[in-house]
């Protein structure tokens, strides 16, 4: 196990919210010892006191669920050094050594390959692994030259390309739950699923992040990472272990059966729009276009929604939809699985005959299955909702993730092909979108979004 991490861009939001308090909780569950060494850089200039003061506040704000000593020990091992990522002396200086290191980029994406290519002249320690947040690219060219850059520093077992949805219990238990339950296993294909919606709506708007999310939108944000992750556990074949081979070798595969969608597909099966001024969540929101730090010549998307195919075996026919959006009426977040309809029902019932839904929340985590069951009067049917609770996990997603870079374990991390896979499914509707085939409709804060939405969500 590793027990130094660098992580570049260390006083950011990223270091502050999740990784810290990550940190904290593997320290708390004694994943992380006395020895274990942090460093922090970035081009600010900090003194040692007002660095550890900001480590030890973003801990008691952002890490509360681990214990005092734990976020101590943490605040204790960190130390933060002044360095620019694309300067070779600032990085060796950063990554001296002979021990090996886990180097995470906590970066914007545009940085990435300068990063990497300084790391590369720096000369890593032997056996070190280098971590690198979402979106992976901006584009399928940017994914293969990243992927080159970093072949040239570490193996390809050494990359963690993280995506913390990967790490969350519920996207996680939907495996557990289509694989090792007799009612569900047999039941998994077209011939009993219509249709699986995977949904990101949230009642947040920009918050201040138009640095990023100006440059990226909806569909390179949400879509093309963490919703088609989600769509490959869903989807794949089961896999003969869970070794990282295995899992990501089946994630590839589904990647790869993604039906290429044509100009006029994109057409149809795909909707785009951004958010007007409203009210969310409680709160007033401007325009998108009048949010601080935003070009409105960009036509930048705030809402995506994707309709898919896969050409295989097992799903021919069911339609997978993706959908994520901001400023929206209420958070929503979910991977809804919609069975077909039974295909008789006794005549001389009354009440409605539903299809039988499977719900897993994922913000908050929760499981539920609609059936029809019996109502209060003979032969007549009524909805019927089980629910169950979910075991609290033993660690944040954040938390889970580092321990697997610590402790080099790549199964839930992005494969290089796998990442270059995923640009090429969206590849098709970011060509169509720039060339406006899919007008950029808008959408008040705080509805339902645009009124050619597809996903129906909750009920």
């Amino acid at each position: 196990m590793i027990d130094r991490i660098a992580i570049f861009g260390g006083t950011g939001d990223l270091s502050a919210r999740y990784l810290l308090p990550g940190l904290a909780a593997l320290r708390a569950a004694g994943h992380l010892g006395d020895q274990f060494q942090l460093t922090c850089a970035d081009r600010s200039h900090w003194e040692s006191e007002q660095f550890r003061s900001w480590v030890a506040t973003q801990l008691e704000n952002y890490g509360g669920a681990a214990s005092a000593d734990a976020r101590h020990a943490v605040a204790a091992a960190a130390r933060f050094q002044r360095a620019d990522v694309t300067d070779t002396g600032d990085v060796a200086s950063v990554i001296a050594g002979a021990e090996p290191l886990a180097v995470y980029l906590a970066l914007p994406p545009a940085l990435f390959g300068p990063a990497v290519s300084a790391l590369d002249r720096a000369g890593l320690p032997a056996g070190s692994r280098i971590v690198l947040e979402k979106p992976f690219g901006d584009d399928l060219d940017s994914a293969v030259e990243l992927n080159r850059l970093l072949a040239d520093v570490v193996p390809e077992d050494a990359v963690f390309r993280v995506d913390h949805f990967l790490a969350m219990a519920t996207v996680e238990n939907v495996l557990g739950s289509r694989l090792a339950n007799r009612m569900f296993e047999p039941l998994w294909n077209s011939e009993h699923i219509a249709e699986v919606e995977i949904t990101w709506d949230e009642c947040l708007a920009l918050e201040g992040r138009a640095g990023y999310y100006d440059s990226a939108g909806a569909l390179k944000d949400m879509v093309q990472n963490h919703l088609l992750q989600v769509l490959c556990l869903v989807a794949m074949e089961p896999p003969n272990s869970f070794g990282e081979r295995d899992l990501r070798d089946r994630k590839v595969d589904v990647l790869r059966s993604v039906r290429p969608l044509t100009d006029a597909d994109v057409r149809h099966r795909t909707r785009r729009a951004r958010y007007l001024a409203g009210r969310t969540d409680g709160h007033e929101v401007p325009a998108y276009v009048d949010e601080q730090g935003v070009d409105p010549d960009r036509g930048t998307e705030t809402f995506a929604e994707v309709e898919l195919e896969l050409d295989s075996r097992r799903w021919s026919g069911t339609t997978f939809r993706l959908r994520s959006g901001k400023a929206l009426n209420r958070d929503h977040k979910e991977v809804t699985v919609r069975f077909r309809p039974v295909p008789h029902v006794p005549a001389g019932h009354r009440g409605e005959v539903l299809p039988n839904v499977l719900r897993f929340g994922l913000e908050p985590e929760s499981l539920a299955l609609d059936l029809t069951g019996t109502g209060s009067q003979t032969r007549t049917f009524a909805p019927l909702r089980l629910t169950a609770q979910m075991m609290p996990p033993d660690l944040p997603p954040y938390g889970r993730l580092l321990l697997d870079v610590l402790t080099g374990n790549p199964a839930l991390s992005i494969r290089g092909d796998e990442a270059e896979a995923a640009w090429r499914v969206l590849a098709p509707v970011m060509s169509a979108w720039s060339r406006n085939l899919v007008p950029l409709q808008e959408y008040p804060a705080g509805s339902a979004g645009p009124p050619s939405c597809r996903a129906t969500g909750a009920v």
